[in-house]
C-alpha cells in the first residue's frame, strides 16, 4: 500500500512539473521562424472567417499541411483570444500526451513484465518530459509535435495489444488504428507510412508475423480513413484536382523525392541532430539501445517486447528522413518517444544497481558542457541583444545557471547516489525552461526573429493602420503581426519589392504612404531616394521598419 501511494505521489509531482514546464510563459516569446507565424496566421483566417475546411494565407488557399494543428489553434483562439500562447496550446498538450503515453507504456511494462521493473513507468515518463527535443518542439506551433503523440499514440496501442492477454486486444488495436487516422490529420501520409513501417520492423526483429486478419487490417483500415475522412473529405469536395496536386504531388512526394523547398543535407545528417535532440539522456540512450540490441527478441514478456519496438520505433523515423530529399530538424521528432523508452530503460537499470555509473558521469559532462554553453551565450553573444543579456540581473543569471550546475556536479561526483542523481538531471531540465522564460532571456534572445516589437512600436506613434511590403526581403513573422496588411502578390506569398521605385509605386498606390520591412543593410536605399520621404519606426536588430511617404 505505502509502495502504491508513493508511485501515485511521483506520477502527480511529475504530471505538475511536466505542465509548468511545457505551457509556462507560451507566449513570452513572439511567434518565429518561417512557420510559426505562417501556422498562427492561417489559423487566425480560418477562425474568422468561422472555417473548419480550407486552409488560407492572406487569402490564398494554403494547401501545405493538414487541419489537426489548425483546428485547436481555432478553438484556443476562442478559449484565450488571437495570441501566441493560443497559437502554441495545442502543441503544448500534444507533448503533455507524448509524455503520459510513453509513460502509459513503460508503466504497462512495469505491472506485465516478470523482471523486476519496479518504478520504470515514472521512469520513462520523467525521461520522456526532460527529453529535450520534446521540450522544445512541444513549444511552438509544430504539426512535427501532432505527429508525434499521435504516432505515440499509435504505437502505445499497438504495444498494448502484444501485451493484453484478454479480450482487450481488439480494443486497442481500434485505438492504434483511431491513432493512425489522427496522424493523417496530424501531417499527412508520414504518419501512415511511420507507424505501418515501425510496426512491419518489429515483426521481423521478432520473427514473428501475426498476420493482417488479427492485426484487424481490413476494418482497421477503414476506421483509419473515417477519421481522416472528417477533412480530407470536405476539402477535397470543395477544391478537388487543385488540392490533390497541391498537398499530395507537391507536398508530400515532390518534398521527399527531391531539394524542390531547399533543405537538402548530408544522408546522416539525422544521426547528430538525435544525439542533439535525446539530450541530456544521450548517454542513457546508447546504454538502452545495446539493452535493446541484446536482448531475446521473441521472448515474451512485455519488458522484452517494449525494448524491441522501442528500438524499431527510433532506427525507423532515422532512416526514413534521412532517405528524404528534404531534411529538418524537426522531421525527425517521432523517434524521440522511442529514444526516451530506450534511455529510460538504460536509466532504470541504472536506478536499480545494473551498472550505468558511467552514463550518468557523462550525463554530468553533458551538463557541464550546457553550463559552459549558457555562461559563454550570457557574456559574450554581441549585438544590441548581447547589451541587454549583459545587463540582466545577477539574481536572474545565477537562476539561470545553478540548475545545471548543480546536475553536473552531482552527476560527476556523486554518481552512487542513483536516485538523487537521475531527479536532480530530470528536475534541473524542467526547471531551467521555466527560469528562461521568467527572466526574460527568451524574449531578448529572439528578438531579431521576430517584428512583434517593431510592429508594437509602430502603432504606438501612429502607423498601426498604414500598408505594409517587404523591401529585398521576406520577413515571415509579418504575415502574423501585419496581418490584414501585408501585400501578397499574385502568387500568395509576401511581395517582395527590389528597389526604391517600386516603393515609390506601391506607396502612391495606397495612398501615399506605407511601411517598408528592409534588412539593416538596405536601409540607406530608402532615404537616400529623393522621391521619398523617409522615417525609420522600429528596429529589431536585423531589420528596420520604416515609414515611407511620396514626395510627389
Amino acid at each position: 500500500m505505502q509502495r502504491f501511494l508513493l508511485a501515485k505521489r511521483a506520477w502527480v509531482v511529475l504530471f505538475g512539473a511536466v505542465c509548468a514546464a511545457y505551457f509556462y510563459g507560451l507566449g513570452a516569446a513572439p511567434l518565429m521562424g518561417p512557420d510559426e507565424p505562417r501556422y498562427a496566421q492561417v489559423a487566425r483566417e480560418m477562425f474568422a472567417r468561422g472555417d473548419w475546411v480550407t486552409p488560407t494565407l492572406g487569402g490564398h488557399t494554403w494547401f501545405e499541411k493538414p487541419a489537426l494543428l489548425y483546428w485547436l489553434m481555432e478553438v484556443a483562439y476562442g478559449l484565450f483570444g488571437v495570441t501566441e500562447f493560443a497559437a502554441r496550446a495545442g502543441s503544448a498538450l500534444a507533448g503533455v500526451l507524448t509524455v503520459l503515453l510513453a509513460g502509459w507504456a513503460a508503466r504497462r511494462a512495469e505491472f506485465e513484465s516478470r523482471e523486476d521493473m519496479r518504478g520504470f513507468g515514472v521512469t520513462g515518463a520523467a525521461v520522456a518530459a526532460s527529453t529535450l527535443g520534446l521540450l522544445i518542439f512541444a513549444r511552438a506551433s509544430s504539426f512535427d509535435m501532432l505527429l508525434t503523440a499521435t504516432v505515440t499514440g499509435a504505437l502505445v496501442c499497438f504495444y498494448c495489444s502484444e501485451v493484453e492477454r484478454g479480450v482487450g486486444r481488439k480494443t486497442w488495436l481500434v485505438g492504434f488504428y483511431l491513432f493512425v487516422g489522427a496522424s493523417l490529420l496530424a501531417k499527412g501520409l508520414v504518419g501512415v507510412v511511420i507507424t505501418g513501417a515501425v510496426v512491419v520492423v518489429y515483426c521481423v526483429f521478432r520473427r514473428r508475423w501475426p498476420g493482417l486478419l488479427r492485426l484487424g487490417v481490413p476494418w482497421g483500415a477503414l476506421l483509419v480513413l473515417m477519421v481522416a475522412a472528417t477533412w480530407y473529405g470536405p476539402v477535397i469536395a470543395r477544391h478537388g484536382q487543385v488540392f490533390l496536386d497541391e498537398f499530395f504531388v507537391q507536398h508530400h512526394f515532390a518534398r521527399y523525392f527531391s531539394n524542390k523547398y531547399h533543405h537538402e543535407q548530408p544522408f546522416w545528417f539525422y544521426l547528430p541532430v538525435t544525439v542533439v535532440l535525446a539530450l541530456p539522456w544521450t548517454a542513457f540512450l546508447v546504454s538502452g539501445i545495446a539493452g535493446a540490441a541484446g536482448v531475446n527478441a521473441r521472448a515474451e514478456d512485455a519488458a522484452s517486447k517494449l525494448r524491441v519496438l522501442a528500438l524499431a520505433w527510433l532506427v525507423v523515423p532515422v532512416l526514413f528522413f534521412s532517405a528524404s530529399g528534404s531534411k529538418l530538424p524537426g522531421y525527425v521528432l517521432p523517434a524521440l518517444p522511442g529514444a526516451a523508452l530506450l534511455a529510460g530503460d538504460g536509466l532504470h537499470r541504472y536506478l536499480r544497481g545494473a551498472g550505468g555509473t558511467l552514463s550518468m558521469r557523462l550525463t554530468g559532462v553533458l551538463a557541464l558542457i550546457a553550463l559552459g554553453a549558457g555562461v559563454a551565450f550570457l557574456i559574450f553573444h554581441v549585438g544590441d541583444v548581447g547589451e541587454s543579456l549583459r545587463g540582466l540581473s545577477p539574481v536572474y543569471a545565477t537562476s539561470l545557471l545553478l540548475p545545471p550546475g548543480l546536475a553536473a556536479t552531482v552527476a560527476l561526483f556523486a554518481p552512487g547516489r542513483r536516485t538523487l542523481c537521475s531527479i536532480t538531471v530530470v528536475s534541473a531540465t524542467l526547471l531551467t525552461v521555466v527560469l528562461v522564460v521568467a527572466s526574460g532571456v527568451l524574449g531578448l534572445a529572439t528578438r531579431k526573429e521576430s517584428m512583434r516589437q517593431a510592429f508594437i512600436e509602430a502603432a504606438a506613434e501612429g502607423y498601426g493602420s498604414l500598408p505594409v511590403v517587404n523591401l529585398h526581403t521576406v520577413e515571415r513573422t509579418s504575415e502574423f503581426y501585419a496581418a490584414g496588411r501585408l501585400a501578397y502578390g499574385e502568387d500568395g506569398e509576401p511581395l517582395k519589392l527590389e528597389g526604391t521605385n517600386q516603393i515609390f509605386e506601391f506607396a502612391q498606390s495606397k495612398g501615399g504612404a506605407a511601411l517598408v520591412i528592409v534588412h539593416r543593410n538596405d536601409e540607406h536605399q530608402l532615404f537616400e531616394d529623393p522621391a521619398l520621404e523617409s522615417k525609420r519606426v522600429a528596429f529589431n536588430g536585423r531589420h528596420a521598419l520604416v515609414y515611407v511617404k511620396s514626395r510627389q
